[in-house]
């Protein structure tokens, strides 16, 4: 129990911040912030496995993210049979071109080693394949995006749960993971890190300028969720009886009946959107917590101090026989499927898929923050990062507001530099996350709960 003492101490101060921003702001904020934190966790879990296990500087992050935000789309939302008929089957016959293309080329590779013309045979394939592929996709691409182009324009999914759609936005990223690993993986450190930055600036290209996928920068609103919706709670007598129930004692102050009526309702609008975001919290916490067991038991298993032995001296582990290459791989698959499940919560949460909101040369940088301020390799210290810099993120400005009031109390409403500090206190997040950072790296320089090696 001694060992985890700064861990228990870590993430109670963490909690009790977030409850006293219910006390003093409202419960509906302080569940929202927890559920981004925890949302977060889940991305700095996927980023940790990479970092901090193998070494692997992966700033593809927010590519995988938009991945698993277009499984939810692809998933989750009924098709749309007009578009399905305008051009669904031109674009099937161009998967199957791609198909066709991918096994002829590992055909020719396999079958024909030694051949002479092989680079031209495949050169001429792929050539004569994508003028096909461009032949046939433009006018159903055009054919799709002309129905309803205000409301749809776009093929929509399989309208399954959308619970499923976490699973398949982790495969997703996995898949592309896998593609990108086989690619980029042997490249060093910093040329990896470049690689993987572009490939997720062309993966959000693409999904915010392919309509008939996912609507591009039109966005997609009203996704499916895993939990009731506040007007239907606000509609059901249990839910009214529950929350009259609850505030009984206040209620009864009231005497006049009409006016009783109005705070029950309005008591009602505010209990339906908490309840809400703890439905939203109850699931998050069991994927966070799971997740947790299982990178903790794979952490300090016989394959955790194997990838840690990779991590630390690639070529001492390569003579002791060990398959690097092969390691990275599973490695970058396992994080870019974890980050990919992240994305997927995000877009469910949120219940709309904006690709615009995706940018790589942004927040990716942020979820790496996360992971070096809570302590790279260390599981309880990665989630612990997302937690600290989302809850800096979105309370820096009402702090440096609370700041100023208290500053500025003897100047007038009127004087022009505390209206000028007021303005400002948005742009204060900034300075408030810079010198926060800024101590935490100077006091604890291997994060707020570093890596721990457990010898066996």
């Amino acid at each position: 129990m001694r060992q985890y003492s700064n861990v228990i101490a870590a993430y109670s101060i963490m909690l009790i911040l977030i409850i006293l921003v219910g006390i003093f702001q409202s419960w509906s904020i302080a569940l929202s912030i927890l559920n981004y934190c925890l949302i977060s966790a889940v991305m700095t879990i996927g980023a940790n496995i990479q970092w901090g296990y193998a070494g692997l500087i992966n700033f593809g992050i927010m590519g995988y993210t938009a991945l698993g935000g277009l499984a939810v789309v692809l998933v989750s939302v009924a098709p749309v049979p007009e578009a399905w008929n305008a051009g669904g089957l031109g674009l099937i016959i161009c998967l199957l071109i791609i198909a066709m293309m991918v096994i002829s080329i590992k055909f020719i590779k396999s079958k024909f080693k030694y051949l002479k013309n092989k680079t031209l045979i495949i050169s001429i394939i792929l050539i004569l394949g994508l003028i096909l592929i461009r032949l046939i996709s433009e006018p159903a691409i055009e054919s799709i995006e002309s129905i309803d182009p205000a409301k749809t324009g776009f093929l929509g999914g399989l309208g399954l749960p959308v619970l499923f759609s976490w699973i398949v936005g982790g495969l997703f990223a996995a898949s592309v993971a896998f593609v990108i690993g086989k690619i980029a993986l042997g490249l060093r450190a910093d040329y990896l890190a470049i690689a993987t930055l572009l490939i997720a600036e062309i993966i959000v290209s693409i999904i915010k300028h392919e309509d008939w996928l996912a609507r591009g920068v039109k966005n997609v609103i009203g996704l499916k969720r895993p939990a009731p919706y506040e007007i239907d709670l606000q509609n059901s007598q249990w839910f009214i009886n529950l929350v009259e129930k609850f505030n009984f004692s206040k209620l009864n102050l009231i005497n006049s009946i009409s006016e009783r009526q109005d705070e029950l309702s309005q008591l009602v609008i505010n209990a339906s959107t908490v309840y809400v975001k703890l439905c939203f919290t109850g699931l998050f916490l069991i994927i966070v917590i799971s997740l947790l067991i299982l990178t903790q038991r794979a952490l300090y298993s016989p394959w955790g101090r194997k990838m840690r032995a990779i991590r630390d001296n690639e070529v001492s582990a390569g003579a002791m026989g060990k398959n690097v290459v092969k390691e990275h791989l599973l490695i970058f698959v396992l994080g870019s499927a974890i980050v990919g499940l992240a994305g997927a919560m995000m877009v469910t949460n949120d219940g709309l898929f904006t690709p615009g909101s995706y940018r790589p040369m942004r927040y990716t940088f942020v979820i790496w923050v996360m992971v070096i301020v809570g302590g790279t390799g260390n599981n309880f210290g990665a989630i612990l990062g997302g937690f600290v810099v989302w809850f800096l993120w979105v309370q820096a400005a009402p702090m440096s507001l609370f700041l100023i009031n208290i500053f500025t109390i003897n100047l007038p409403e009127t004087n022009e530099f505390k209206i000028h500090l007021i303005n400002s206190a948005p742009y204060f997040r900034f300075l408030i996350i810079g010198i926060g950072l800024l101590i935490i790296m100077r006091y604890r320089p291997q994060g707020i709960l570093p890596e721990k090696i457990v010898k066996h």
